[in-house]
C-alpha cells in the first residue's frame, strides 16, 4: 500500500487529513498495530508471553473534526485481527494513558495530533501499562507492515467492542490523593487550554479545589480558533499573561492540544522556566522519597540539577523525547521526570505517563504552603540565562557536530544526545532533529552577556 512514510515518527504517527491519513490508512494502522501487539504477547505470533486469548485494547480520541471517522476505521482494523476494543471516548492523552495502565489493558491507541495545526491528525500508541510504542520499538515496524503489504487477510474471529465510561472522574479522584486539599488556599487561577483537551480535566479537577478558575478558550474545537495549541511557543501564552495580570491572579496554566503538556505563568505575567518547574516538583516529591532518582532531559536546565541535589535527590539526565524519558523512568525507578517541552511524569502505582494534574496540584500546594507569590518563591532559582531552543538547517549534520566537538574540546563533553559541552560559565547542547536536516541549540550561562556571546558564537559555527 502506498503511504506517506514520513508520517511514522519517533514517538507517534502524524499526517494531514485526508491526504495522508484517511479511513483506509487508519484501518491498516489498526491491523498492523494489532499484529504488533499479538506478536509481542502470544507465542503463536512469535511473542514470548503466555498465550492470551482475550487481548483488550483501549481506544480514545481528541476533539479534531476527523477523529471519530479515523477512530471507527481504527477499531475495524483492530477487531478484524481478533482483538477486543474498549472505547473510552473523548479524552485527553493523560486520561487515555491512565485508562490503559489502571485497567490493565494490553495496549492502547489514541487518535490525536497533539499540538499540530487543524489539518493534521494522528495516533499515539502504547503497550500494557501505557508503555509507549516508539520508533524503532514498534512504529517503524507498523509502517513497514503497511508499506510492504505484509498484512494478509485475517482468518481469526472478529474482536468485540465495548465502552468504558467514568474514566476521567476516577482519574481525578486518584490524583487528588497526591496533595492535602485542606492545605490549598483560595487562589485565583487563569487557565488557557487553546480549545484543546486540557479543558476537560481542568473542569473536573477544579470542582474539588477551593480556587477560583477563570477559563480561557475552554470550548473543545479542533480548528483552534484562538491560537495554536502549543504552549512551548511563548507567543501562544500572550493572552494568558495579559489575563493573569488583569485579574491579578496567582497563577496561569496553559495546556496543549491533547492536554499532555503543561506550562505555567507567574503572578507577574512571566513564563515559569520549565527547569524551575521541574526543580520545584522534584523537591516536593523528594520530601516523601528522600534520596530518590529524578530524571530530566539533556537540554540545558542546570537549575533542575541544583534543586535536586539541594533536596538530597539523585539527578539522572536522559535523551530528549517523552517516550525515551518514560522508558528511563521505568528502567531506573525514578519517582519523577520532567522534559523541557512540558511533559511531566510521576511514577504512579500502575504505570509511568504524563500527569499534568498532579503537577498542577503540587504547584498549588507549593504556593499555598509558602504563603507568598510564585514570583517570590522562584527568585532564588532565577540565576542562569537561557538561549531557548534555536533551530538551524545544515547540509551535513554529522560534520557540524564534529566541528563543534573539535572547537570546544576543552570542555566537559557528553554525547548522550547530540553533543553537550560544559564549561564553568556556560554550557550547551546541540542535537539533530529526528526528521529534518536541522541542528537544535540550547545554551545557558551565568550571565546574560555570556549567554548572548556564546549563543552567537556557536550559531555562527553551525550556520557557517
Amino acid at each position: 500500500m502506498k503511504i506517506n512514510e514520513k508520517m511514522f515518527k519517533m514517538y507517534d504517527i502524524r499526517g494531514v487529513y485526508p491526504k495522508d491519513l484517511n479511513k483506509k490508512v487508519a484501518y491498516k494502522i489498526g491491523r498492523a498495530y494489532a499484529e504488533l501487539i499479538k506478536s509481542e504477547i502470544n507465542p503463536a505470533h512469535g511473542g514470548n508471553g503466555v498465550k492470551k486469548l482475550d487481548i483488550k485494547i483501549a481506544v480514545g480520541y481528541d476533539m479534531r473534526g476527523s477523529s471519530i471517522e479515523l477512530l471507527e476505521s481504527l477499531i475495524e482494523g483492530i477487531t478484524d485481527e481478533g482483538l477486543d476494543v474498549v472505547d473510552i471516548g473523548l479524552v485527553s492523552a493523560p486520561t487515555f494513558y491512565y485508562a490503559v495502565a489502571k485497567y490493565n489493558y494490553d495496549g492502547g491507541v489514541m487518535i490525536t495530533a497533539s499540538h499540530n495545526p487543524k489539518e493534521y491528525n494522528g495516533f499515539k500508541m502504547t503497550r500494557a501499562k501505557a508503555v509507549p510504542v516508539s520508533g524503532e520499538k514498534g512504529i517503524f515496524k507498523i509502517r513497514d507492515m503497511i508499506a510492504k503489504d505484509k498484512l494478509k487477510d485475517s482468518k481469526v474471529k472478529k474482536g468485540k467492542v465495548s465502552k468504558k465510561q467514568g474514566v476521567l472522574e476516577e482519574q481525578v479522584q486518584e490524583e487528588l490523593k497526591y496533595i492535602d486539599i485542606k492545605k490549598i488556599k483560595p487562589l485565583k487561577i487563569v487557565a488557557d487550554t487553546a480549545n484543546g483537551m486540557g479543558a476537560q480535566y481542568l473542569d473536573e479537577l477544579f470542582k474539588y479545589l477551593p480556587c477560583k478558575l477563570i477559563k480561557m478558550y475552554f470550548d473543545l474545537d479542533g480548528s483552534f480558533p484562538n491560537h495554536e495549541a502549543d504552549p512551548l511557543k511563548d507567543e501562544t501564552l500572550d493572552d494568558l499573561k495579559k489575563k493573569v495580570l488583569k485579574e491579578k491572579a496567582d497563577l496561569g496554566i496553559a495546556t496543549d492540544g491533547d492536554g499532555d503538556r503543561v506550562f505555567f505563568v507567574t503572578d507577574k505575567g512571566k513564563t515559569l522556566y520549565q527547569p524551575i518547574t521541574r526543580g520545584l516538583m522534584a523537591q516536593s516529591f523528594l520530601k516523601d522519597s528522600p534520596g530518590a532518582v529524578v530524571a530530566y532531559d539533556i537540554r540545558p536546565g542546570k537549575i533542575t540539577r541544583d534543586m535536586i541535589v539541594e533536596a538530597g535527590g539523585k539527578p539522572l539526565v536522559t535523551k530528549v523525547g517523552h517516550s525515551l524519558i518514560k522508558e528511563k523512568v521505568i528502567e531506573t525507578g525514578a519517582i519523577f521526570a520532567g522534559e523541557s517541552s512540558g511533559h511531566f511524569f510521576v511514577k504512579v502505582p500502575y504505570g509511568v505517563y504524563e500527569t499534568p494534574m498532579i503537577v498542577i496540584l503540587k504547584l498549588l500546594e507549593i504556593i499555598s504552603e509558602a504563603n507568598k507569590p510564585l514570583s517570590e518563591i522562584i527568585k532564588p532559582y532565577e540565576k542562569y540565562f537561557a538561549s531557548g531552543e534555536i533551530n538551524s538547517v545544515v547540509e551535513d549534520v554529522n560534520a557540524k557536530l564534529k566541528e563543534i566537538e573539535e572547537k570546544y574540546k576543552d570542555g566537559k563533553i557528553n554525547k548522550l544526545d547530540g553533543i553537550s559541552v560544559e564549561f564553568n560559565d556556560f554550557w550547551f547542547n546541540v542535537r539533530p532533529s529526528n526528521t529534518e536536516p536541522k541542528l537544535r541549540l540550547n545554551l545557558e550561562a551565568v550571565s546574560k552577556d555570556i549567554m548572548q556571546q556564546k549563543r552567537d558564537e556557536i550559531l555562527k559555527l553551525i550556520r557557517g
